[in-house]
C-alpha cells in the first residue's frame, strides 16, 4: 500500500494595468468639465488622472482602464492511497482547495469613451464634433472573492488477462460558484423585491434575500463523473485480422469515455464588481457630449452625474435592512453581467478510440478518433434588449413631440415623447426601464469537438522523425464569456469556434550529422553535431464578424465583458473569394457581400463561417555538443524560428471582421513574428 499526501500554499501579488505614461495631465486641461455636481467627469482616482481613455474602432488611446491591485491565495490539500490486490490496482483519495482573490480595482474610476462613428459614420469626424458613441464611468469598493472545492475519487485498473486492461473509476466533485466575503455581489430575479434593501429596484436581489445564497446559485452535490478505459493488445496471428494488426504484440487498441466537471472561473464573479448598491457602472443612455458626458448630445438631457457614491455598510442583513442608499442616482442599472440564480455545473463528455500499429521495428503508426461534448457551458445572454419596433415607431420627427429626440442606434435608454403625448422611459423590454444594458451569465451553452488524429513515428540510429496530422472541427455557441448569445433563440448563435483549426500538419525531426564519416576522422570537432526542427502547415482560424452599429436597436452594449455588440453584418450569399496573400492588394474575402444591419433587424451573417490565412512555418536548430573532459561538456545551439522568414498572416485577429471599420474591414491587419535567430550555450561541470 502506498499513501501520497500533498499540501501547498500559493500566493500571488499583481499590480495590473499600471500606466507607464500619460499621467500628470489633468482632465480639465484636456477640455473636460470636471468635479462632483457637474455634468463633467468626477476624478475618483487622482493617482491615475491623465490622458483620457478613448476606444476607437481599431485602436485605443489614453491611460489604461485595467488598473487593479490583486492578491491571490490558494491552500491545497490532497491525499491518495494505492493498493495492489491480485490483478487489480486500486486507488482512491480526495482533494480540497480554498481560493481567495482580493482585489482593489480602480479601472474606470476616471471614465472611458467609445467613439465608433455613431453620429457621422466616421469615428474621426465624431471626435472632431465632440460626440462619442458612449461614456462609461464606475466606482466600487475592494472586492474579496472566495471559493472552495472538494473532490473524491476511486478507480480500479484491472488486468483482465495478458493484453487486456480495464480502467474503471468514478469521481465526485463539489464545485461551488464564487462568493464575496462581505456578500457584495448581486443577481436579478424578475419580480422579486429585496428584503435587505427594501427600496431597491424590483428584481435586483443580494445574498441573504429569500432563496439567494452567498454563492447566488446554490452549490450542487450530485456531480458524479464516471470514467471507463480499455487497453487491448490483439493476438491474431493468422487471417485478415492478423495481416491488418500484424500479429501478437504488434498492435494495441485503446478506448475511453469520461465525464469531467469544470469549475466556474473567478472571472464569473469578478465581472459583477461595481454594481449597485456596492458600486456603480454608469453607461450613457444615448451618445453624450464629449466635454460634458452626462448630457445627451441629441436633446440636451442632463442625466445627472451620480459620483461620488456613498456605499452601504457590511452589516446589512434581513434583520438589519438598509434604506439609505440613493437608488434614484443609479437608475437605470446598467452593465450588470449578473450570475443567474439557477445555474448548473458545466461538464464535458470526452471519448476516444485509438489504434496503434507497429509497421516495422522502428516505425509506429497511431490513428485516433477524439471527441468531446460540452454541456451547461457558462455563456452571456442579454436579458433587457431594446424593442426595435417601438424604436422604429419613434424614429422620425413626425412621430415624436416637439423637443423630443428621435429613437435610433444607442438610444435604447433615452426618454421619448410620442406625437400623441405618451412618454417612454427608453425602449428596453425584459427587465424594464429601471435596468439598462444587462446580461445574465447562464449555463445554457453547448459545444462539440470531433477530430481524426494520426501520427507516424520513426526512431532509428542517429535520427528520429515524427509526422502528425489532425483533421478537426469545433462548434459552439460562444467561444468565450464575452460573446453574447441571441436572446430570442440562443441556438442561432451556434457557429464554428474561434479556435477551430480544420487542418494541422506538424513534422518534427532530429538527425545526427555524420561529419566524422564524411571527413574520415572521429574527434571532438567532427562528432556531436545534430540538426533538428519543426515544420508546421496549418489552415487558419475563423474570421469573427462584428457589427457595432447597433442598427438592430437591441442595445447590447459593451460592459467590459462583452466589448462588442451581439450584432453581426448583413450577408448576401455569393462567392467569398478567400485571399490569404495580402501582397496582391486584395482583401482577405469578398467584402461586397457584407454590409451593416438593416435598421431594426439583427444581421443574418453567422458569427464565424469562413477562415483566414493559415501558417507555413519552419523552425530549425543546429546543435554542437563538445566534451571537454570526463565531467565537463559544452553545448552550443543556434535556433532559427521562422527560418525562411515567411510572412505568417496568422492568428485569431489577423483579419478585421468589423464591418464598421470602413478603412480596414476585410483586410489582414496583423502577422506573426518574422525570423528570429537565437544563440545559446550551456556549460556542464
Amino acid at each position: 500500500m502506498v499513501n501520497e499526501f500533498h499540501a501547498g500554499l500559493i500566493r500571488n501579488a499583481n499590480d495590473i494595468g499600471k500606466p507607464h505614461g500619460g499621467l500628470s495631465v489633468s482632465l480639465a486641461s484636456q477640455g473636460f468639465q470636471t468635479g462632483a455636481g457637474t455634468s463633467g467627469i468626477t476624478v475618483q482616482a487622482p493617482q491615475y488622472e491623465g490622458v483620457e481613455n478613448i476606444v476607437f474602432p481599431s485602436f485605443i488611446i489614453g491611460v489604461p482602464i485595467t488598473n487593479v491591485n490583486q492578491w491571490n491565495n490558494t491552500l491545497y490539500l490532497s491525499d491518495s492511497i494505492s493498493k495492489v490486490v491480485g490483478a487489480h490496482t486500486l486507488k482512491f483519495g480526495g482533494e480540497f482547495h480554498a481560493d481567495q482573490v482580493n482585489e482593489h480595482p480602480n479601472a474606470t474610476f476616471n471614465g472611458t469613451f467609445s467613439i465608433l462613428g455613431t453620429e457621422t459614420g466616421s469615428a474621426f469626424a465624431d471626435l472632431l464634433l465632440g460626440v462619442p458613441s458612449n461614456f462609461t464611468q464606475s466606482t466600487g469598493q475592494p472586492f474579496y472573492l472566495r471559493n472552495r472545492y472538494a473532490g473524491a475519487f476511486a478507480e480500479d485498473s484491472w488486468r483482465v488477462r495478458n493484453g487486456l486492461t480495464l480502467n474503471l473509476g468514478v469521481r465526485w466533485d463539489l464545485i461551488m460558484p464564487w462568493w464575496e466575503k462581505n456578500n457584495n455581489i448581486q443577481t436579478v430575479v424578475p419580480g422579486e423585491q429585496s428584503v435587505l434593501y427594501p427600496n431597491a429596484i424590483p428584481g435586483l436581489v443580494v445574498p441573504g434575500d429569500p432563496g439567494i445564497p452567498s454563492t447566488l446559485s446554490a452549490a450542487k452535490y450530485h456531480n458524479f463523473a464516471p470514467r471507463i478505459g480499455l487497453a487491448y493488445s490483439p493476438r491474431f496471428a493468422r487471417g485478415i485480422l492478423g495481416t491488418i494488426l500484424g500479429g501478437p504484440g504488434k498492435s494495441s487498441i485503446r478506448a475511453s469515455y469520461g465525464v469531467f466537471y469544470t469549475a466556474f472561473p473567478g472571472l464569473s464573479a469578478g465581472i459583477m464588481y461595481s454594481v449597485p448598491p456596492f458600486g456603480y457602472n454608469y453607461l450613457s443612455p444615448a451618445p453624450p457630449l464629449f466635454a460634458t458626458p452626462f448630457i445627451n448630445a441629441g436633446d440636451g438631457t442632463d442625466n445627472v452625474n451620480p459620483f461620488p457614491i456613498a456605499f452601504p455598510p457590511n452589516t446589512v442583513s434581513a434583520k438589519n435592512p438598509y434604506t439609505a442608499f440613493n437608488w434614484a442616482a443609479v437608475t437605470p442599472v446598467s452593465a450588470d453581467p449578473y450570475f443567474y440564480y439557477r445555474n448548473e455545473v458545466p461538464y464535458t463528455e470526452d471519448y476516444m478510440l485509438s489504434v496503434q500499429r507497429q509497421i516495422a521495428p522502428s516505425i509506429l503508426l497511431t490513428m485516433s478518433y477524439v471527441g468531446n461534448e460540452g454541456h451547461h457551458i457558462l455563456v452571456l445572454l442579454p436579458t433587457n434588449v431594446g424593442n426595435a419596433a417601438l424604436c422604429l415607431s419613434l424614429s422620425q420627427t413626425s412621430e415624436v413631440a416637439p423637443g423630443s429626440s428621435t429613437c435610433g442606434p444607442y438610444g435604447e435608454d433615452a426618454v421619448y415623447t410620442s406625437a400623441s403625448g405618451h412618454t417612454f422611459q427608453g425602449t428596453r423590454a425584459g427587465l424594464g426601464s429601471t435596468f439598462g444594458s444587462t446580461t445574465a451569465q447562464r449555463t445554457i451553452g453547448n459545444s462539440n469537438y470531433n477530430a481524426l488524429q494520426t501520427n507516424l513515428r520513426y526512431a532509428g540510429k542517429g535520427k528520429t522523425f515524427l509526422f502528425a496530422y489532425t483533421y478537426a472541427k469545433s462548434i459552439d455557441q460562444a467561444s468565450n464569456i464575452g460573446e453574447q448569445l441571441n436572446p430570442f433563440d440562443p441556438r442561432l448563435s451556434r457557429a464554428i469556434s474561434s479556435w477551430d483549426m480544420r487542418h494541422n500538419f506538424v513534422a518534427s525531426y532530429t538527425y545526427d550529422l555524420p561529419f566524422d564519416r564524411l571527413f574520415g576522422h572521429a574527434n571532438r570537432l567532427t562528432q556531436g553535431w545534430s540538426i533538428s526542427g519543426t515544420t508546421r502547415l496549418a489552415s487558419g482560424f475563423p474570421v469573427t464578424l462584428f457589427d457595432n452599429s447597433d442598427n438592430s436597436l437591441l442595445g447590447t452594449l459593451g460592459n467590459g465583458v462583452n466589448n462588442d455588440l451581439l450584432d453581426s453584418p448583413e450577408f448576401t450569399p455569393g462567392p467569398l473569394q478567400i485571399n490569404t496573400n495580402p501582397r496582391n492588394g486584395k482583401p482577405a474575402f469578398n467584402t461586397s457581400l457584407f454590409k451593416p444591419e438593416t435598421l431594426g433587424q439583427l444581421g443574418n451573417a453567422p458569427r464565424r463561417f469562413f477562415y483566414g490565412p493559415g501558417i507555413n512555418n519552419f523552425d530549425i536548430e543546429l546543435t554542437k555538443s563538445l566534451r571537454l573532459a570526463e565531467s565537463k561538456s559544452l553545448d552550443m545551439r543556434v535556433e532559427a524560428l521562422n527560418a525562411f522568414n515567411h510572412a505568417q498572416f496568422y492568428g485569431s485577429g489577423a483579419v478585421d471582421g468589423k464591418v464598421n471599420d470602413t478603412a480596414t474591414f476585410g483586410t489582414i491587419v496583423s502577422a506573426a513574428d518574422p525570423r528570429l535567430i537565437q544563440l545559446a550555450a550551456k556549460f556542464t561541470f
